[in-house]
């Protein structure tokens, strides 16, 4: 199935000379980017294959599976967002398949078939914690679940290093961080790099000009 959209600008139904459109197409998966002939580096086409829906394990649901037929799509630019699976983190047990670390409402599970064996004062949430599902609001009510089982395992006593937790609040916080050695930018220093982001993109004609690379970002921030 294939479905366009075509931009209506200024009320028009029809886009007018030198408007653009823009077009939807569904049901295809890509399968290679395929360099210009013209222009080493660029991109000329994407490859894709159709697909079709199918019938999956679970009643009422379905998959997207391959037909074998591919077309090129030409195209300048390619922006990726496709996907995601978590990957594992050392010495945590880790559900390949689900690609999410089993867990029961959020506590992480030492035997994923047995809910009562628990990996102590180990949680988690998120797509880590549910798989890539849900929208922005699905990741507030995650973190919901995720956080009252902590809070019900401090009431009851179950974290054996809760009496040894700092208090809580800013000071708590800070010296919480500073028994692990974090060092901590202060929004004085955010500041500093806000403004200097900022300066980078109006040489660009841009808002602001990121700075990604830690050591850039903390010597802005400690000038």
């Amino acid at each position: 199935m294939n479905c366009s959209l075509k931009a209506v600008v200024s009320g028009h139904s029809h886009p007018s000379s030198g408007q653009r459109e823009l077009h939807f197409v569904f049901f295809r998966k890509p399968d290679r980017f395929i360099d210009s002939d013209d222009r080493s580096g660029h991109i000329a086409d994407v490859r894709v294959e159709k697909t079709m829906l199918k019938e999956s394990a679970g009643a009422g649901k379905q998959i997207a599976v391959g037909t074998g037929q591919f077309e090129d799509l030409e195209c300048g630019l390619v922006l990726k967002s496709i996907g995601y699976k978590s990957i594992t983190v050392d010495g945590l047990p880790f559900d390949h398949h689900k690609g999410i670390v089993p867990n029961a409402r959020g506590r992480v599970l030492s035997n994923t078939s047995d809910l009562t064996q628990l990996e102590e004062g180990l949680y988690v949430c998120g797509w880590l914690k549910r798989g890539p599902t849900g929208i922005i609001a699905t990741n507030l009510y995650c973190a919901e679940e995720t956080i009252a089982s902590i809070y019900e395992d401090i009431e009851k006593g179950v974290l054996a290093s809760t009496s040894k937790m700092p208090k809580p609040g800013r000071e708590g916080l800070l010296q919480l961080l500073d028994s692990r050695s974090v060092k901590v930018v202060p929004f004085s220093a955010w500041e500093k790099i806000d403004s200097e982001e900022k300066r980078l993109g109006s040489l660009k004609n841009k808002p602001r000009d990121k700075l990604t690379a830690s050591e850039d970002l903390l010597k802005v921030a400690m000038e």
